[in-house]
């Protein structure tokens, strides 16, 4: 079983030792998992699944819920199936949860888009290790302002939750772009924040993609802000060929 101080080294081996890989992608919409599947799909794997995990609470240690609803689009964008599986979002049981939905599919790893988390990053290790699945995380460790800049250069991503100093409701429905990662530098400066949004400070959906065959276009959100939070919900979209 992986440890979590163990983590880096075994990410290390499984990037080393493994190639042309059915894979599960796990994936909540937003840029992290989206850019993984892009990278994973360069490096000759092939992602024969989406698997999203929605969870009944907001607060969830592992999954994000806000716009999960939207994932079943981007799966028709893309062309590649969804497994979707509904969680209590309970700390730890939650686990129990994405077991089930891997269980069900006939591949040889996981790919995922955790760059520094090592809590969820272990007990996505530790479930595929049980599993005897590889794991996959291309992001990992990577520079996040060089990865934001990367991201923006092939997707379209917009911010659609902020809840952090310096993010204000002007960021919600905002695409990402260069003016914007410049912005995000000089909060992260100011307040610490990760450019990425790693530790929560924001969330995202991505409307198109290199591997998306038509992208999505939104055709009505609500803001909802409260105080120092907010999130940008979308609630019809349309899939435009491209």
């Amino acid at each position: 079983m992986v440890e979590e101080g163990d983590l880096k080294l075994y990410i290390y081996i499984c990037h080393c030792n493994v190639q042309n890989m059915k894979l599960a992608a796990l994936t909540s919409g937003g840029k992290d998992s989206i850019y993984a599947i892009y990278l994973a799909q360069l490096d000759g794997h092939e992602v024969t699944h989406l698997v999203t995990i929605k969870p009944s609470r907001d607060d969830s240690y592992m999954f994000h819920s806000i716009n999960i609803h939207i994932v079943d689009m981007i799966s028709r964008a893309c062309g590649i199936p969804l497994v979707l599986e509904t969680s209590s979002g309970e700390k730890e049981e939650e686990l129990a949860d994405l077991e089930r939905a891997l269980s069900a599919l006939d591949v040889d790893g996981v790919v995922v888009g955790a760059i520094e988390s090592v809590y969820q990053g272990s007990r996505v290790h530790r479930i595929c290790d049980d599993m005897g699945l590889e794991v996959v995380e291309p992001l990992w460790h990577r520079d996040p302002a060089q990865l934001l800049r990367d991201m923006v250069s092939v997707m379209d991503i917009r911010i659609v939750q902020v809840a952090a100093m310096g993010l204000n409701e002007k960021w919600l429905g905002r695409v990402i772009d260069i003016a914007a990662i410049d912005e995000l530098l000089e909060l992260s400066r100011s307040y610490r924040i990760h450019v990425c949004g790693e530790g929560g400070e924001y969330e995202t959906l991505v409307l198109d993609a290199p591997f998306f065959t038509s992208r999505i276009e939104i055709l009505d959100t609500e803001t909802v802000w409260k105080g120092d939070w907010g999130s940008y919900q979308v609630k019809e979209v349309k899939l435009v060929p491209k």
